[in-house]
């Protein structure tokens, strides 16, 4: 679903290539037989862009952990069993690694009757656990904190360790401090704070855009993910740039989405954007929906991230769980956002908290830790 699982399943089988290793990517939805998975992922769409209480439900009856027996996602997943134990064989793949918690279920299941002769290692990269990430047939999870590798243990009993999360290594180059005020200065780059400043960063093609735009003003992201989703994102725009920033939003792969920002006074609506460490190094902070891949992104490039209207269903549970954990500061309206903003791109102890705690995330190796894991296995 999105982008953010298939970005964290390609920068883990480039890593393995680039050691030698042969990595398949699969997507678990097109296992399934008769088109199900095309039909499962645009109704998914369709619920978070237009019917967010319905998935808000979904989410609360059947995801969310807690108390109680729920229906449980194997049914749907083993549909996929036989041609992931197909694809197995023939590849004769060493581990499988579900980044999705529908593959989750089903490495799970194949493992617990026998069918999966590898081990299967889930990466678990949301910040919030829910259910369907979770089968005791599984032989490990890593996980991207602590908070959910505790989980994981606690609901399943199964080894579960933190690893962190996974981003190509682009982002931790892309680092680069963020001034108050964007000054028009001769050469269109971005003059980094004198106190903050260290090696000199990558140049980048976004800050003449950003002057040429809106000069002096400082930009702000709104994430909105691959599929271009957020509740009230014209309003919030508006606000920031009626407030003196410059709203620059992600609108994916939802033209529809930023045509309409496009007509929004003083905001810059982007749609696919290649090249997201550059347009990160050269931002004041993000204005996050999901805590997704995008959320992490800026994590690792030394974003400072706002978490504001979460979309519901985990989207919210992990805007929330990023927030208790001092990965963001979470918004409960206007007045909150704004503040959080002025506070958060100015230079000072509060943006170097929330960017030396942000980076501090990525403790861990995780195909390091999935190489071991084989060797261990093998033995």
């Amino acid at each position: 679903m999105g982008s953010g699982h298939d970005t964290v399943a390609g920068e883990l089988a480039r890593r393995a290539r680039g050691q030698g290793h042969e990595a398949y990517l699969v997507d678990v939805l097109r296992l399934l037989p008769h088109g199900l998975g095309a039909d499962l992922r645009r109704c998914y769409r369709a619920s978070v862009r237009h019917f967010p209480w319905a998935y808000d439900v979904l989410y609360r009856t059947l995801l969310r952990r807690g108390p109680g027996r729920r229906p449980s996602g194997v049914p749907l997943a083993r549909l996929a069993g036989d041609r992931l134990t197909e694809l197995a064989d023939r590849t004769g793949a060493d581990v499988v690694v579900p980044v999705f918690h529908l593959a989750a279920q089903l490495t799970g299941h194949l493992r617990a009757v026998g069918r999966l002769p590898v081990p299967s290692v889930v990466f678990l990269i949301d910040f919030a656990v829910h259910r369907q990430w979770l089968h005791q047939g599984n032989d490990g999870y890593l996980c991207v904190t602590d908070e959910a590798a505790a989980a994981v243990r606690q609901e399943i009993a199964t080894p579960a360790e933190t690893t962190g999360p996974l981003v190509s290594p682009e982002f931790f180059a892309a680092a680069a401090p963020m001034p108050t005020v964007l000054p028009v200065v001769p050469t269109g780059l971005v003059r980094p704070l004198e106190s903050e400043a260290s090696d000199p960063p990558v140049p980048s093609p976004w800050p003449p855009h950003f002057t040429a735009y809106a000069a002096g003003r400082t930009p702000v992201l709104l994430a909105a993910g691959a599929w271009g989703v957020g509740s009230r994102l014209p309003a919030t725009a508006g606000l920031l740039a009626g407030h003196g920033f410059l709203p620059v939003v992600l609108c994916g792969r939802n033209e529809r989405l930023r045509r309409r920002l496009s007509r929004v006074p003083g905001v810059l609506a982007l749609g696919w954007v290649d090249d997201m460490p550059a347009l990160l190094r050269t931002s004041g902070a993000l204005v996050d929906n999901a805590a997704g891949q995008t959320a992490v992104q800026a994590l690792a490039a030394g974003l400072p991230l706002v978490g504001y209207r979460p979309l519901p269903g985990h989207g919210a549970d992990g805007v929330r769980r990023m927030a208790a954990l001092g990965l963001s500061e979470l918004a409960d309206d206007e007045a909150g956002l704004l503040g959080a903003l002025d506070r958060l791109t100015t230079a000072g102890p509060a943006r170097e908290h929330r960017v030396a705690h942000g980076r501090s995330l990525f403790r861990g190796d995780v195909l390091a830790r999935l190489l071991e894991f084989v060797d261990v296995s093998a033995g």
